[in-house]
C-alpha cells in the first residue's frame, strides 16, 4: 500500500517530526524519544497524533506501565514512513545544492506554510451538493466516519475539488464543542462520539481536552474545568462533540 499523497508531503515538510518516529524506533517509549528529540512529552505526542490523523493506519503502538510513562513502538505503517523519510534525508543535500539562489528556498518556506488549527483530518470527498451560496462538501473520514463542511463555491473551484479526492480538515480547537449528556446536538452541526484521551489542565484558562475518535484519529478541544467536573468527565470518559460546517476549513495539496 503506498502512503498517501498529503502524509508524503506532510514528510518533505516537516521532517524533525517524522525524524520523532526513529527516536521512537530507537528508544521504545515516548518519553526517552521526546527528551532524545529535546521537545516536551506533550510536543511528542501532538506530533504523534497529526502524523496518526493523517495517515490510514497508526504509526505508533503504545501500551502502558512501561519504563519513562509507557512503551511505544513504530507500526509497520511507522517503519514504512520511517523507511521513507531516512530516503528522503538522503536526497536533501542534493536537493539544496540544485537551488540556484537563496531567495529560492525563502520563497518555498513562505509557500508550505504551517496552520495554527490543532485539529488536521484526512478524508475523501464522498458528497457535494450546493446550498444556496454554499456547497456542502461531505467527507468520509477512515472508520466510516462522515463530516461535512460548507465553504462557497469559488473555494471549491478555486481547490478543484471534486468526488473521491483526499483533502485535510483544518478545525481550530477553540471551535469543537464538548456537549452534556442530557444536550440535543444541534442538528446542523457535525456530531461525533469521541472518549477523552486526556485531561491537560492550565494554570490560567479552560483546559484542554484530548479526544479519541472511533477512528484512532484525534481531536482538540477546550473546555472549563467547572463545567468538566459538574459533568463527571475524566479521562477515559465517552463524551459527544459537535462543531458547525461552516467552521470545517479544507485544504488539499498545492
Amino acid at each position: 500500500m503506498s502512503l498517501p499523497v498529503l502524509l508524503t508531503q506532510h514528510i518533505a515538510r516537516r521532517p524533525q517530526r517524522i525524524a520523532l518516529l526513529q527516536h521512537v524506533a530507537e528508544q521504545g517509549s515516548i518519553t526517552r524519544a521526546a527528551k532524545a528529540a529535546g521537545i516536551s512529552y506533550k510536543a511528542a505526542w501532538d506530533a504523534i497524533d497529526e502524523l496518526n490523523n493523517l495517515a490510514e493506519l497508526p504509526l505508533v503502538v503504545r501500551s502502558t506501565g512501561g519504563r519513562g510513562g509507557g512503551g511505544a513502538r513504530l507500526s509497520e505503517a511507522g517503519e514504512r514512513v520511517l523507511r521513507l523519510y531516512q530516503r528522503l534525508h538522503a536526497l536533501q543535500a542534493e536537493f539544496l545544492e540544485a537551488a540556484e539562489h537563496s531567495g529560492d528556498l525563502d520563497l518555498l518556506g513562505r509557500l508550505m506554510l504551517r496552520t495554527s488549527a490543532r485539529n488536521q483530518l484526512q478524508g475523501q470527498i464522498c458528497g457535494l451538493r450546493r446550498e444556496g451560496r454554499y456547497d456542502r462538501i461531505s467527507l468520509t473520514l477512515s472508520g466510516g466516519l462522515e463530516i461535512a463542511a460548507l465553504i462557497t463555491e469559488d473555494s471549491t473551484e478555486r481547490l478543484g475539488l471534486t468526488l473521491g479526492a483526499t483533502v485535510v480538515a483544518l478545525l481550530k480547537a477553540g471551535w469543537v464543542q464538548l456537549l452534556a449528556a442530557d444536550a440535543a446536538p444541534d442538528p446542523q452541526s457535525n456530531c461525533l462520539e469521541a472518549t477523552i484521551e486526556a485531561l491537560l489542565a492550565a494554570s490560567q484558562g479552560p483546559t484542554e481536552v484530548k479526544l479519541l475518535l472511533g477512528n484512532r484519529q484525534t481531536l482538540c478541544a477546550f473546555a472549563e474545568a467547572d463545567w468538566l467536573h459538574a459533568q463527571g468527565l475524566q479521562a477515559g470518559s465517552t463524551v459527544r462533540v459537535q462543531f458547525h460546517p461552516s467552521l470545517v476549513l479544507l485544504g488539499v495539496p498545492a
